[in-house]
C-alpha cells in the first residue's frame, strides 16, 4: 500500500502542468489540491461512515502537525526552495525526507538504526539524485537560504510519517487523512490569494484536472500511505515512498517523449533496489508472527480445555 500510494504521488505532474499552463500559481496549485481533496474526504465519510468524523479534542495537534507543519509547510518551502536554486536541487533536498524520519523515528518510537536501513536509506537517496540529475551541478544556483528551505522542505515532509504514526495509534486511517486535509485547507484558502481570483479561470478543464489532482494523487495516494503506515515502522515506509520519482521519471517518458539517461535509468536500478532491500524480510517476520498466534492459539486453547 505503501508503494502504490508513492507511485499515485508520482502522477502528480500529469495534473500540476495542466493547471499551471491555465495559468495558476504554485501555490494555488496546492490549496487547490488540499481543497478538492478534504471535500472528496468529507463526501465520502458522511455517505459512508459518519463515525470517522469523531475525533478528542486533545488529538487536535495530531492533526495540525500532518495538516500544518507537513503538508501546508512541505510545500512552502518546496516552492521557494525552486524559486532560490533549481527544480533538481529542490527536489533532492525534499528527499531527505527518510532520513530525517529515520532520526526523529528512533527518537520517538525507537525504532532502530539497523544496517539494512543504512543500506537501504543510502541508495535510494542516491538513486534520486541520478534520476533527477542532479549533475552537472551549477554551484552558481546555490543559496544558504534556499538549501535551509530545501532541507525545511524535507523535514516537513518527514513529519507527515511522524504526527500520522501517532494519530493512528487512536484513529483510522480515513479520520487521519480526512482532518489533515480540513486542517491544510482552513490554513491555505484564506492565505493563497486562490479566492481572489474569481471564477474567470475555472473552465471545465480546469475543474476537471483539479478533481483528478485532489483524488488519484492526493486523496487514493495519502489514504494508501496513511493506512500502510499502520502495519509498517515509519522509517522503512519513507524509504519506501522513494518509488516516487520513478515513476515521475517513468511518465515524463512514456507520455511525455522524455529521453531517459544512462544516469537516470542507473538511478531507477538503485531506487527499486533500496525499496526491496527495505522489504527483505517481511514475509518471514510475518510467517514468524502467524507462527506465535496459532501457537499461543493451540496453548490458550489446550489451557481452557
Amino acid at each position: 500500500m505503501i508503494i502504490l500510494g508513492a507511485a499515485l504521488w508520482g502522477t502528480i505532474g500529469l495534473f500540476v502542468q495542466g493547471l499551471y499552463d491555465l495559468g495558476f500559481s504554485p501555490i494555488e496549485v496546492v490549496t487547490i489540491r488540499v481543497t478538492v481533496a478534504f471535500v472528496a474526504l468529507m463526501l465520502y465519510v458522511l455517505i459512508k461512515n459518519k463515525d470517522a468524523l469523531i475525533i478528542k479534542w486533545r488529538h487536535l495537534p495530531f492533526f495540525l502537525g500532518t495538516g500544518i507543519c507537513s503538508i501546508v509547510f512541505f510545500n512552502w518551502a518546496y516552492f521557494t526552495a525552486i524559486q532560490e536554486m533549481n527544480l533538481s536541487i529542490a527536489a533532492v533536498l525534499l528527499y531527505t525526507g527518510p532520513a530525517f524520519v529515520t532520526i526523529l523515528s528512533r527518537i520517538f518510537f525507537k525504532e532502530l538504526f539497523t544496517p539494512q536501513k543504512m543500506v537501504a536509506l543510502f541508495t535510494t537517496f542516491l538513486g534520486c539524485i541520478l534520476v533527477i540529475q542532479l549533475f552537472p551541478l551549477n554551484t552558481a544556483n546555490l543559496s544558504l537560504y534556499g538549501i535551509l528551505v530545501g532541507l525545511g522542505s524535507g523535514f516537513g515532509y518527514a513529519l507527515y510519517s511522524i504526527f500520522g504514526k501517532v494519530a493512528l495509534s487512536s484513529y483510522s486511517s480515513l479520520t487521519t487523512t480526512t482532518y489533515t486535509f480540513l486542517v491544510a485547507t482552513v490554513a491555505l484558502l484564506p492565505t493563497s490569494g486562490l479566492a481572489g481570483k474569481g471564477m474567470a479561470p475555472w473552465n471545465m478543464d480546469a475543474l476537471w484536472i483539479s478533481l483528478g489532482l485532489g483524488v488519484i494523487p492526493t486523496v487514493f495516494a495519502y489514504l494508501l500511505y496513511t493506512r500502510g503506515l499502520h502495519q509498517v515502522e515509519s522509517s522503512k515506509a519513507s524509504i519506501a515512498s522513494t518509488i516516487e520519482p520513478v515513476v515521475a521519471t517513468l511518465i515524463g517518458v512514456f507520455i511525455f517523449q522524455d529521453i531517459l539517461t544512462t544516469f537516470q535509468f542507473l538511478g531507477i536500478i538503485f531506487i527499486l533496489s533500496g525499496v526491496m532491500f527495505i522489504n527483505m524480510g517481511g514475509r518471514r517476520i510475518l510467517k514468524k508472527k502467524k507462527v506465535t498466534f496459532e501457537g499461543n492459539s493451540v496453548t490458550n486453547h489446550r489451557s481452557t480445555g
